[in-house]
């Protein structure tokens, strides 16, 4: 990862906090998500992988969705629960020849492995760190589907969570005109070169960005533990089953669902202020605790912040939620990019 790193820092990255802040121009650089094809580095993000015989069964037994269908060809969505039913982690399940691979904020990625493996026993599995074993780039744009199926020289699956297998590399595609790709740590600064091309370098904060606008939350450490799935739409998002198995946390997330019990749900807005994961907000009701949670928080281009946020609907619904206090700055609620009941 060192030398991946430095690589990045020779090609104009500045660094910061574990992550790629930007490559000179943050602000420009989020102007140009909205409408340009851009690149960015994805080591915010690590792998757990899982191998061995029973690496599959274990796994469909520890999260939200059904492995039990899982091919080189498409990744699942899922979460993993604590045993009241919230959200330790959600993260994207991926099969590479003998592995099973989950991607996760790498913040989260060492507690959550640890935890997975206590689970283990005698099951034919071993698990690993594989964060090292492939560099994980984002490339999102106009332009993303065409340099990403040139620079791989493989066909584009044409559904979302599709993917496609060459032999150093892999590519998944998160929606229409973004995609993850992965790459051997020698190949990888070959192919950022080629791609940076025609599609601009970014910072970690825009592909942020870029998630936050397409409704998908990341459990970070200031959020687990908090969420029930329903919460943060994991269930519209494809991630949850309601017909496998048993699965940590698994009767609560049922009796959500079919009780209708979920009063919180997940929300986009704007505010004006700085924010950040956990941040509580604020409304005239409930008068005697926080209404919510951010789950998620970036810059945004034009200015101010965007952010995905988990709240009582009824206070979004009467439109006074306030960041960090009722005298904080105030949020403005926008349109998610997919259908909330």
């Amino acid at each position: 990862m060192t030398a991946w790193i430095d690589f990045l820092a020779s090609r104009g990255a500045r660094l910061g906090d574990g992550h790629v802040r930007d490559f000179g121009d943050a602000a420009g650089e989020l102007a140009a998500a909205t409408h340009q094809t851009v690149l960015a580095d994805l080591s915010h993000y690590g792998l757990i992988a899982f191998s061995g015989g029973e690496a599959q069964t274990f796994l469909h037994g520890q999260i939200t969705n059904d492995l039990r269908g899982l091919k080189e060809s498409a990744a699942v969505f899922a979460g993993y629960l604590s045993a009241k039913g919230r959200m330790l982690a959600n993260f994207l399940v991926m099969r590479r020849q003998d592995d099973i691979l989950v991607m996760l904020p790498a913040s989260v990625r060492e507690g959550v492995q640890k935890r997975l493996s206590m689970f283990i026993l005698r099951a034919q599995v071993k698990v690993r760190d594989a964060s090292g074993e492939w560099m994980r780039l984002g490339l999102a744009g106009p332009h993303a589907a065409r340099l990403a199926s040139e620079a791989l020289g493989v066909a584009l699956p044409d559904a979302a969570l599709g993917m496609a297998q060459a032999r150093q590399a892999f590519l998944l595609r998160l929606g229409e005109d973004r995609f993850d790709l992965f790459v051997t740590p020698e190949d990888a600064p070959a192919l950022w070169q080629q791609l940076a091309v025609a599609a601009r370098p970014v910072g970690t904060p825009v592909w942020d960005w870029l998630l936050i606008r397409a409704g998908i939350p990341a459990v970070l450490a200031a959020t687990q533990d908090h969420f029930v799935p329903q919460m943060a739409n994991m269930e519209i998002l494809g991630g949850v089953s309601f017909n496998k198995g048993c699965y940590p946390g698994q009767e609560i997330v049922a009796r959500s669902q079919y009780l209708g019990k979920v009063k919180r749900r997940l929300f986009l807005a704007h505010t004006d202020a700085p924010a950040q994961a956990g941040d509580e907000l604020y409304a005239p009701q409930p008068a005697d605790q926080a209404c919510g949670l951010v789950a998620n928080a970036a810059p945004a281009p034009g200015g101010g912040w965007d952010a995905l946020v988990v709240a009582l609907a009824p206070s979004v619904e009467a439109g006074e939620v306030r960041l960090r206090g009722r005298d904080g700055a105030p949020l403005r609620f926008l349109s998610l990019p997919y259908t909330v009941n």
